[in-house]
């Protein structure tokens, strides 16, 4: 059976949209046989679609040095629910951020250790002025994410 890879990402932007798909291409690579990857805007990801997975990848903009509202709701709805449940869930995560991204990271990152969740890959975070080299990292990650579970090696 499959494992699953679940990417919540709010793309509210055409650049952000570019970023998910990316990572969502990155993970459905060829190479990747067998990781099935989904991904969802917070508003629509549930807590049984989060148990349902063996890794998660979190994408937000920053928005006033902080996450999106969109995925701090999935986090408000989610985080009892999955709490002792899903403890030890890889997870990495994006950032578009137009100014340093610090605040977003560290918000995630606190909720995150509160799931106790493990990180798997540094944050990527896009700063300043979009550039295309951000679409080629976020499909890494993606990858990254996807050949790690592949792998068995989270």
């Amino acid at each position: 059976m499959p494992k699953r890879l679940l990417i919540v990402a709010h793309a509210p932007s055409p650049n952000i949209e570019r970023l998910r798909d990316a990572a969502l291409a990155g993970a459905r690579a060829p190479e990747i046989e067998d990781v099935e990857a989904q991904a969802l805007s917070p508003f629509d990801a549930r807590p049984e679609h989060v148990l349902a997975a063996q890794a998660i990848l979190l994408g937000t903009p920053e928005n006033l040095g902080y996450m999106s509202g969109a995925l701090k709701d999935f986090f408000d709805r989610c985080y009892y629910p999955l709490l002792e449940k899903t403890e030890g869930l890889p997870y990495a995560l994006f950032i578009r951020a137009g100014s340093d991204g610090t605040g977003t990271r560290r918000a995630v990152e606190s909720i995150a250790t509160g799931l106790r969740w493990r990180s798997v890959h540094e944050p990527l975070i896009c700063r300043g002025p979009w550039r295309e080299e951000f679409v080629e990292e976020a499909r890494d990650l993606g990858m990254f994410v996807a050949a790690g579970l592949d792998a068995g090696i989270f």
